[in-house]
């Protein structure tokens, strides 16, 4: 996710994101969720100037009101950004990256993820130093001033030294510059600069230092390889070319943002982890010069490329940018990788514990390490890593830190360890760690997080994922969280597969489409699936136990059955099951659960996999552990990964290489589509449609892409996309192209109104070629959803009824319009869509437990939908979860909120007075009013019956408060101030009678 799109929305005009990444702020033992913004500012002499925005967030950053101005930091002169090797920690490709950021007045550091944003972060931030040029004289940054707490001097222009000695301290104002931190500059002076760990990048006063990267020891897979030299060789001009192109995309990474740590100099610290403890000190001149000028032959035969992804063994390869050549030779390297690898094996301890919002309590090595040999890499997964509301609003948890180190202390101790990942989603935590020997093998490490919880954005339950490359070997691990209570199979099944269809990593090169979880050699899944026993009561559950019939109580599991109807994790594989079902006991007993709801025992917690060469060993749950309601439960596997032979590896790339001297490729390029016309038919909101169509390469080798058209600013419309969008072909080879076809809340009022229409024209370009053609065209069906309030309240019959043209003519009514008597019906006080809704939820969920919090099923909302539409109220049967989100989601798509854009400020200055709050509401025309009144007066009815559904106003303020009082468009989003504002604007409706 972009979350730039996040921080842009926060700033005024003339104020640019351009690129930005979430980080942790460290403190001692403080560790902070940060989101940083690099924020580019355009000078009316036609210079610029540069700040870093530091953002306190939600986890799901997705639009302004996720997150909160903290501080300003300013790209002056004296600001220095520079990457370090925190003590006590081993620094290895795939880690994190730690960086110090320097001024006059402060010093922070901060721990991004490893990965392309990270990289293209810094590659920004180098650039805006560089823009410094000492000829011109010194930033002012004037254009702070607006979020300064304090009102700017009048008599002169703050200076950059105004900026960092003064910082505004009022609470939630962004604090420009120094003030909270100590500057390590302050106390060591100006001129000191500390040692740089080797790979460090520094940027100071604009400058670019040399990096201490040594190419001479990068080798293997394109990894850094401490300690090695490579070996000298001859090969042709042509080779050479070749070999450094193909390593450019890798090697660049590796230079900007690794480095080479040495693991001689590694010791193992008190808490079982590798550190390093080298110096680290710079190199001096004499010797970065003598690397500078290593001929090409000894640089092309120290690195090879490292992005060849061999389970990608389809003959479409995404363009790459340095050249068609290239790009042939990447594809018959992947076609012949069993010329130049062999399989090794390695062993994984793969484990998973829901720890039930509870500290560490116990030693966790008879989970982790007791009765085995110490594997090569260790997956630890944990769900319910905190249950507070702080938690599931907000991404931070004291809790991270408490498990981490608990783990850290629980591995294997015959083998010393480096932590490579750790990645967190609220209370789902994934940990990977590696043996010393095998760090120096592991690269392209990515991770990412998918929230399935509540219109997409909660992260109470979803999936984290870290994949990487071991050797040649693509690997993904997944821990995940599925959907709670026996009833809810099908609300799992939708969680799986939305973690499959959202969870995307970034590649080494950004030119590269991004992969999902399926495009890996080896997938590891891991986690609390929640799947349960069905079919049996409590007791039989229980004595099929005692008995220790589980094959007999494995045909009632929903995970069997579900895998058995190919809905979910179809090609993985599952051990067999030995062990007794690890959810639910009373905390601190093996004792089953005693409580009120007396829950079936049921294995939840599962291990999957998928994939080839892999063995399991062992499967098995722990139940010497205590802590939780669950048993954590671990497998032991032998995977074989792809070894690459250094020797077959040169002669494959060497035939391959020369091979290319005999293709002609003078030709023209040339291709064939199976369908050129797309229509669309009957389109609805938020579902998806696609049609796909082939292109089929002649005999030349081609590169395509759709481009835009003239003066446009994308290959197609908002609603449409295409992928893959480009690619590469080699001769006689197919690739399929789908087109998919989406309609939301963004899209939806124009095609309601018939300002924009299902039309579209797609331009195929071949490279060297010709372009192709593409028509797009279809209808779509006006809904409710994306539909004004006014316009529904004009509506008596359901939109699906009305000609197109009377939907377009209210559709396009200003909102102030109100009923002056002309129309022969009399409009309606509110949306029918709106009360059959809420008259559902009344009836049916009053009472109902984590109402508007818990999410309903896709497959239901289209249902409501077209009940809504379609004016079938009396076939509309879904849950009560299904139909909460579809109320949600129908508030969210309003082009103009419940209380318009033109009294969101009044509201802020409001809040806290209820009486002047109520003079507001009553200045909003008819319509709206009428809906904000009846929505308080429903939420009202559900806080009558908070004992049963657990409801109470703080929820309800913060789930509503942003859907009914939304900042204007274009304008800047809220601080954390005015979001509670807005929250306590809605809470004081909701403790007061209408």
């Amino acid at each position: 996710m972009d979350q730039s799109v996040a921080i842009q929305e926060t700033l005024a005009e003339g104020e640019y994101c351009q690129q930005a990444v979430q980080g942790v702020l460290c403190e001692g033992d403080s560790r902070q969720s940060r989101l940083l913004g690099l924020v580019r500012y355009r000078l009316e002499h036609g210079g610029q100037e540069h700040a870093l925005f530091l953002y306190t967030h939600r986890r799901m950053a997705i639009t302004g009101d996720d997150v909160s101005l903290d501080q300003i930091v300013p790209v002056s002169r004296d600001f220095t950004l520079e990457e370090v090797s925190p003590d006590g920690e081993l620094y290895i490709l795939g880690s994190d990256v730690t960086v110090q950021l320097d001024t006059a007045e402060l010093s922070l550091l901060f721990r991004l993820p490893f990965g392309s944003h990270t990289r293209m972060f810094l590659q920004e931030v180098t650039k805006a130093c560089v823009g410094l040029d000492p000829a011109t004289r010194d930033p002012e940054f004037q254009w702070l001033s607006r979020y300064r707490c304090t009102p700017p001097q009048e008599a002169g222009s703050p200076t950059l030294r105004d900026w960092n000695s003064a910082p505004g301290t009022w609470p939630a104002c962004g604090t420009i510059g120094g003030g909270r931190y100590p500057s390590r500059k302050k106390r060591w002076g100006l001129e000191r600069v500390l040692p740089q760990g080797a790979g460090s990048v520094l940027f100071r006063g604009g400058a670019k230092a040399q990096t201490n990267f040594r190419l001479a020891e990068v080798a293997r897979g394109g990894v850094a390889e401490w300690g090695r030299h490579a070996r000298g060789g001859r090969r042709n001009e042509e080779l050479e070319e070749a070999g450094r192109e193909m390593s450019a995309a890798a090697g660049s990474r590796e230079r900007d943002s690794a480095g080479g740590s040495n693991f001689n100099n590694s010791r193992l610290n008190e808490k079982g982890l590798l550190v390093d403890q080298s110096s680290g000190g710079q190199d001096k001149p004499e010797s970065l010069l003598l690397r500078q000028n290593k001929s090409k032959s000894e640089i092309t035969d120290m690195v090879r490329s490292s992005t060849i992804t061999v389970s990608n063994k389809a003959h479409m390869l995404s363009m790459q940018k340095f050249g068609l050549r290239d790009t042939i030779v990447k594809s018959h390297l992947i076609q012949k990788e069993e010329d130049y690898t062999y399989v090794q094996n390695f062993r994984f301890f793969v484990g998973t514990y829901n720890v039930n919002g509870q500290s560490p309590k116990e030693c966790l090595r008879p989970w982790l390490s007791h009765g085995i040999q110490a594997p090569d890499v260790y997956c630890v997964g944990f769900q319910e890593l905190d249950l507070s509301k702080e938690a599931f609003f907000f991404h931070d948890t004291p809790k991270e830190e408490e498990w981490f180190k608990a783990v850290s202390e629980g591995l294997h101790p015959d083998a010393r360890y480096a932590k490579v990942k750790l990645i967190r989603l609220v209370g789902i935590m994934l940990l990977l760690y590696v043996k010393q020997e095998h760090a120096a093998h592991i690269s392209e490490v990515e991770a990412e997080t998918v929230g399935t919880g509540i219109m997409g954005r909660m992260g109470n339950k979803g999936g984290v994922a870290i994949r990487f490359q071991l050797h040649n070997t693509s690997i993904c691990v997944v821990n995940s969280h599925l959907a709670a209570h026996t009833e809810e199979y099908e609300r799992r099944n939708q969680d799986y597969k939305d973690i499959c269809s959202r969870m995307q990593f970034c590649q080494v090169d950004p030119s590269l489409p991004p992969l999902t979880i399926n495009k890996h050699d080896v997938i590891l899944w891991l986690g609390d699936l929640n799947y349960r026993i069905e079919e049996l009561d409590v007791e039989k559950v229980k004595k099929l136990i005692e008995e220790k019939a589980f094959q007999t109580l494995y045909a009632y599991d929903q995970l069997k059955i579900q895998v058995a109807a190919k809905t979910v994790f179809e090609g993985f594989t599952e051990g067999e099951l030995t062990f007794q079902p690890t959810y639910k006991y009373d905390t601190g007993s093996d004792n089953w659960d005693t409580s009120e709801k007396c829950r079936a025992p049921a294995w939840c917690d599962r291990v999957l996999w998928k994939g080839k060469n892999i063995i399991q060993l062992s499967y098995q749950s722990h139940m010497a552990l205590k802590t939780s309601d669950h048993k954590p439960v671990s497998s032991i596997f032998d995977i074989g990964v792809k070894v690459i032979n250094e020797e077959l590896y040169r002669k494959t790339l060497e035939e391959i290489v020369r091979s290319l001297d005999k293709m002609e490729n003078a030709n023209i390029p040339s291709v064939s589509l199976s369908k050129r016309e797309f229509c669309f038919q009957n389109v609805k909101y938020m579902q998806l449609q696609v049609e796909s169509f082939t292109i089929h390469n002649g005999q030349v080798p081609c590169q395509f892409e759709f481009i835009n058209k003239p003066g446009e600013h994308s290959f197609c419309k908002q609603w449409l996309n295409a992928n893959p969008n480009k690619g590469f072909l080699l001769p006689d080879s197919d690739i399929e192209i789908e087109l998919e076809l989406f309609v939301n809340k963004t899209t939806a009022t124009k095609l309601n109104s018939g300002e924009d229409k299902i039309e579209d024209i797609l331009v195929l370009h071949l490279e060297g070629g010709k372009d192709y053609f593409l028509s797009v065209s279809g209808n779509y069906l006006p809904s409710c959803f994306g539909s004004p309030i006014h316009t529904l309240c004009y509506m008596r019959e359901p939109i699906l009824d009305l000609p197109l043209e009377t939907v377009s003519e209210l559709t396009l009514m200003p909102v102030q319009t109100e009923d002056d008597g002309s129309r022969i019906e009399k409009p309606m006080e509110i949306p029918k869509e709106l009360w059959m809704m809420v008259d559902y939820l009344y009836r049916n969920a009053i009472q109902q437990e984590d109402l508007f919090q818990q999410p309903g099923l896709r497959s239901e909302f289209e249902h409501i939908r077209d009940c809504l539409d379609t004016g079938m109220i009396d076939n509309l049967s879904a849950s009560n979860h299904s139909v909460a989100e579809a109320l949600l989601l129908f508030l969210e798509s309003l082009p103009e909120p419940v209380i318009c854009y033109s009294a969101y400020h009044n509201c802020l200055e409001c809040s806290g007075n209820y009486t002047a709050s109520k003079q507001v509401i009553s200045t909003l025309p008819t319509f709206h009013k009428n809906v904000f009144n009846y929505l308080m007066a429903f939420l009202q009815e559900l806080l009558k019956n908070s004992a049963k559904n657990h409801l109470d106003e703080k929820i309800l303020a913060s789930i509503f408060g942003s859907l009914l009082l939304r900042n204007p468009a274009q304008h800047q989003k809220p601080e954390i101030t005015e979001k509670k504002k807005a929250q306590e604007f809605i809470h004081q409706f909701l403790c007061h009678p209408l």
